[in-house]
């Protein structure tokens, strides 16, 4: 039957294997042909062991399909060149600002046939009426005749129809024109943008509008900096969009129909990685340029200290590191990779100091420096401060406390997993003792060690390093001793210098039905913790006899672990010992 249950576990174990794998592959999106002509082709190099299969992985598709068979525009976060990092500015293009535009008109606008005008009149002659703009460039008002206004700026149309008007009725008679809206202008997009052809806007609206109806610059082929408007095969507007990312400069212009948007081909790109701002890809404008053009844009970090490029240049490959001042005249080319990078240690170190103190809570010190260097400087209350029992919580004792009951758990759960079961009713323990056992696991990877430093005994204190982040502790001194864990009522009990170990707990109501009370736990003033054996014949717990209970300490009578978990009650009792020691909790095993 053992037999039988095993093959049974590990039909299972196959099967959640192979749900885990079918759930990967389906949480990253339905994969086209091109993509699993991918993944063929790295198991294939994988198996070859003859290249890099890292340089088939993609976080996501360059493009993601539309329902029609089209594409969108690259999303955020998509690898989109050397080190999946996007080009700067390709941002600009994922919003849906193209939906929302303003039908406005810009002061530099001019007058076109199809526009509207509203004119009113009232005096000895009384008119509102709405003129379009003429094939002609005229409107024609009556009793007045035609008046021209092609190619008038949006700001003059008022001051040009007036000033016709007051020509002909020259008194008694006010007017009020406005120009209303424009006529859309079909506009086309060419170069290396997602979607180049024509596309219909207002006049008014600016470059971004119909690049985003294009779907932006291609960030792979199409530049940010060179985009050009033409008119009739001639330029007339150019466009750096570095300058309105960095800067918000944006020139005004107006459209006309049959204009051209044309973006350049892209230039030289250098690659910003490390400790700078704006980790992107950046296209120069020369294929030599400074560092200081780079650095204007990529904004590195205050703590930026040096500058690693590496590269090509005509007589080989390059590698140097130079410090961030001299990088602002390093010449950079095409293709170079520029990691910015904090290569200077700290020479201070910061302290925190909590418990009985007076005075500032974070003290700075050299790297160098040791607990009784900083001792003298701490102002405490003699009365109340309990500085013979002085220790330290540190991240790194922390987290060795945390991989070691990491370990400890994952040790459990192989044990309760592979303990072989002779007959069906033995399994049927198993899995009962597998369940708790996985409950108990849960609770016990919830708890956060203190990462205690013991350093005081009999009124000695060792004078060890500092490590940046230390709490350093000063206790409050007491006149209680607290009583906690497996007993009836938890509660702190006045110190009594005649009193045993037993006598709080019975203070504290006695043990409660899951208590060990062969072994109880007594966490000191100064951090340490002790176990005491109540039974005589104990060999590494101390006895009861020895006990020394002192004011501040904390008496914590720890669980006892069911008998019927056979197979992993050595573990969990150990794990349970563990958890007092390291966070100061009685986990139970229940």
């Amino acid at each position: 039957m053992g037999n039988v249950f095993l093959n049974t576990m590990a039909r299972f174990v196959v099967l959640v294997l192979l749900l885990v794998s079918v759930l990967s592959v389906y949480s990253a999106g339905a994969q086209s042909p091109e993509e699993m002509q991918q993944i063929q082709q790295a198991q294939q190099a994988a198996a070859e062991q003859k290249v890099d299969v890292s340089r088939y992985i993609q976080s996501e598709s360059r493009f993601k399909r539309s329902s029609s068979g089209g594409t969108e525009s690259i999303r955020s976060g998509s690898s989109t060149g050397a080190g999946g990092l996007r080009p700067f500015g390709a941002n600009l293009f994922d919003g849906s600002f193209e939906a929302e535009r303003s039908d406005g008109l810009n002061p530099t606008y001019r007058v076109a046939p199809g526009d509207k005008i509203s004119v009113q009149l009232w005096g000895t002659v009384e008119l509102a009426e709405v003129l379009t703009v003429d094939n002609q460039g005229n409107i024609f008002i009556p009793q007045i005749g035609p008046v021209p206004v092609i190619d008038v700026p949006a700001t003059e149309v008022n001051r040009v129809v007036k000033a016709k008007i007051r020509s002909v009725y020259t008194n008694n008679v006010n007017a009020y024109v406005n120009l209303l809206t424009a006529t859309p202008v079909s506009v086309f997009v060419a170069g290396p943008v997602i979607r180049p052809g024509q596309y219909a806007g207002l006049p008014t609206d600016s470059i971004l509008y119909f690049l985003k109806r294009a779907g932006g610059v291609d960030p792979i082929r199409g530049s940010y900096r060179r985009i050009t408007v033409l008119r009739n095969n001639n330029a007339v507007q150019e466009y750096d969009l570095y300058k309105f990312m960095r800067e918000g400069r944006l020139p005004s212009f107006s459209f006309k129909d049959g204009d051209v948007i044309l973006v350049g081909e892209q230039g030289p790109m250098v690659t910003v990685e490390g400790a700078a701002r704006y980790p992107f890809r950046f296209e120069l404008t020369e294929q030599r340029s400074k560092g200081s053009d780079l650095t204007y844009f990529s904004r590195p970090l205050a703590k930026t200290s040096h500058v690693a490029i590496t590269g090509n240049r005509p007589d080989g490959p390059v590698s140097v590191y130079v410090p961030i001042a001299e990088f602002e005249n390093f010449d950079i080319y095409d293709g170079d990779v520029v990691l910015f990078n904090d290569d200077l240690q700290p020479q201070v170190i910061s302290v925190k100091i909590s418990g009985s103190y007076i005075g500032p809570s974070f003290y700075t010190v050299k790297k160098d420096a040791r607990l009784l260097d900083l001792l003298p400087y701490i102002e405490v209350d003699a009365e109340h401060a309990d500085i013979d029992s002085i220790y330290i919580k540190r991240e790194s004792v922390k987290e060795r406390q945390r991989e070691l009951l990491d370990e400890s758990l994952r040790r459990l759960e192989r044990s309760v997993f592979t303990a072989p079961a002779s007959s069906d009713g033995e399994a049927r323990i198993r899995a009962q003792e597998a369940e708790l056992v996985m409950r108990f696991v849960e609770r016990a990877r919830q708890v956060e060690p203190l990462g205690k430093v013991v350093l005081s005994e009999q009124g000695k204190i060792a004078n060890i390093r500092l490590e940046q982040g230390d709490e350093i502790v000063i206790p409050l001194k007491t006149d209680l001793v607290q009583v906690s864990g497996e007993v009836l009522m938890p509660q702190a009990v006045v110190y009594n210098p005649k009193a045993r170990l037993t006598d709080y707990v019975a203070w504290a109501g006695g043990y409660s039905e899951r208590a060990d009370d062969e072994r109880i736990a007594v966490i000191h003033a100064n951090g340490l913790t002790t176990f005491f054996e109540t039974d005589e014949s104990s060999h590494w717990f101390s006895s009861t006899t020895q006990v020394k209970i002192q004011p501040g300490d904390q008496i914590m009578v720890l669980p006892r672990v069911d008998t019927k978990l056979i197979q992993s009650i050595k573990d969990i009792t150990q794990i349970i010992y563990q958890v007092a020691l390291a966070a100061n909790v009685a986990l139970d095993s229940n």
